[in-house]
């Protein structure tokens, strides 16, 4: 009773901050290629049932509107099955887009759609100025933005060079961090951002370097398992309250609540096919005016 009583009052503390995203309707979505381990196209089992996939990222853009987010809609293009992750199409802090320059050819195009996106879009949503990278940078797949820095991770995709070009952009410390697992091959698949202060990340996906450094600033954080990395439970959206969680990371789930958060589970295995979890789903657009965010 007493733990209960603990978890209870933790969670009375915790508050939501209203969030504004950018999804992208998967309704092209299937596995075309293969550019990271979990793609397998020419496997049957791993063969994507398109009506379940558009099912389970309903049920997530609706779990996002009852919890009183505001999310807003790029519309699909032919031929790009993953720009259903919109995560990967910018890092906005501030009402400053950093575009994306993605590694593999296949996902190009989709750069030059999320930026038309913001271009068009930008007074309504609050971005004020937008910018191309030069280097290799694949969004808030490998750019988790912190209230007094950004960590960003590299390894697979993102380029050292374009955590120096986003430092130069937005003004903000970036904190570089080395993935050495190919399974967790952006850094949102490898750490989730909690709230202000609170992190959680899977250990062995980075190098040991990387490790201390995580340790260092980051002495409270959650230590996920090997169980909860692999079914991409880190692949997580936390808005200070309530943690949207893959319904497979059942430990991950436990250790959120136990400190104080609300989990949220969904189920989006159709989409892990391709290596995507709920935060690849969902690019969160930060505006200048709610930089401290609306208390709710």
């Amino acid at each position: 009773m007493t733990e209960r009583r603990e978890v209870m009052h933790r969670q009375s503390t915790r508050a939501a901050t209203r969030r504004r995203y950018l999804m992208c309707r998967p309704r092209y979505f299937t596995v075309a290629y293969s550019i990271n381990p979990w793609m397998h196209p020419d496997d049957p089992a791993a063969c994507v049932d398109g009506e379940r996939a558009l099912a389970q990222w309903e049920t997530l853009r609706q779990t996002y509107v009852d919890l009183g987010h505001e999310v807003h809609l790029i519309d699909p293009v032919p031929g790009l099955p993953d720009m259903v992750f919109a995560a990967n199409g910018a890092v906005v802090v501030d009402g400053q887009a950093f575009g994306s320059r993605f590694r593999h050819v296949q996902r190009l195009p989709e750069a030059v759609h999320y930026l038309a996106w913001f271009k068009t879009h930008g007074t309504t949503v609050g971005v004020r100025d937008t910018y191309v990278p030069l280097s290799v940078a694949e969004g808030e797949g490998d750019f988790l933005t912190m209230p007094d820095r950004i960590l960003a991770g590299t390894g697979f995709r993102t380029e050292p060079g374009a955590h120096r070009e986003l430092a130069e952009f937005t003004g903000r410390p970036v904190v570089s961090l080395e993935l050495v697992d190919a399974r967790l091959y952006h850094l949102d698949t490898a750490l989730a951002v909690l709230d202000e202060e609170t992190i959680a990340y899977y250990p062995p996906a980075f190098s040991p370097e990387s490790q201390e450094t995580l340790r260092e600033m980051y002495p409270h954080a959650i230590l996920a398992d090997e169980a909860d990395a692999m079914v991409l439970g880190l692949n997580a959206v936390s808005d200070g309250r309530h943690v949207v969680i893959p319904v497979q990371a059942t430990s991950f789930a436990r250790q959120v609540a136990e400190r104080g958060f609300e989990p949220v589970t969904v189920d989006v295995s159709e989409l892990r096919k391709s290596g995507g979890g709920p935060k690849c789903c969902t690019l969160e657009i930060r505006p200048a005016r709610e930089r401290e965010g609306e208390r709710r």
